[in-house]
């Protein structure tokens, strides 16, 4: 199958002071186009560095990074913030919805960047099945934790994203909270048959992706497929 995603040898060095901070060292790994994947590890393993210079959000000191056929060192940082918005849907821990914003201008706003002339009706369509038809007009002051969250997740299936990145998607939700979240991305997930990337902590979430890459002091412990079809 189409691979979607290609890390070679990747590295990433921060400095702190005078001293070098090594995060990552020497990753190697592939995503098939459609596969859902879970990258696991302990606090500081690398996981959020890992997905930011997946998502050409970071640059790696040494390695490359192929994103849907394109290599991203070869890219300016517009050339990657497009190819950012025509391909990549993002999930943050803390939401990241713009405040002045309500729930329907939040999914729309991703539309309309792409030009679509009916972005409020597809925006609707999407917080419908979210279950959220009766708070579009809600800001997210106005919103639940929970429900902030499912704008996000309405959000970034807006532009039909060839692959998603959620970064601890449940991190800021309670247990019952955020197994709703989880089983609508996973449902959103397999509709729109867009690959999926979850950083997490939560190994039973990472048990119900195809995919597990286990990070430790930043380098890979294991790279297993799970049972998950």
């Amino acid at each position: 199958m189409t691979k979607i995603l290609n890390v070679r040898n990747l590295g990433k060095t921060y400095k702190s002071g005078s001293k070098k901070l090594r995060v990552l060292d020497d990753i190697t790994f592939a995503i098939e186009a459609g596969a859902t994947f879970s990258i696991v590890g302990p606090s500081g393993s690398g996981k959020t560095t890992l997905l930011g210079l997946c998502a050409g959000l970071d640059k790696a000191d040494s390695g490359t990074v192929e994103l849907c056929g394109t290599e991203l060192s070869a890219l300016s940082e517009d050339q990657r913030a497009l190819l950012r918005n025509k391909n990549i849907g993002f999930i943050f821990q803390d939401f990241q919805l713009l405040p002045t914003l309500t729930a329907l201008e939040n999914v729309s706003v991703p539309l309309e960047l792409q030009g679509s002339g009916e972005a409020k009706i597809k925006a609707a369509e999407l917080l419908e099945k979210v279950g959220l038809s009766k708070r579009m007009g809600h800001y997210p002051s106005q919103l639940s934790g929970g429900e902030q969250q499912r704008v996000a997740l309405a959000r970034a299936f807006s532009n039909k994203p060839a692959i998603l990145f959620a970064d601890e998607p449940t991190g800021n939700l309670d247990e019952e909270t955020g197994e709703k979240v989880v089983q609508l991305l996973l449902e959103l997930n397999k509709e729109a048959g867009t690959t999926l990337v979850i950083v997490t902590h939560d190994l039973d979430l990472a048990k119900r992706t195809q995919h597990i890459l286990r990070l430790k002091g930043g380098k890979i412990l294991t790279n297993q497929r799970t049972l998950v079809s």
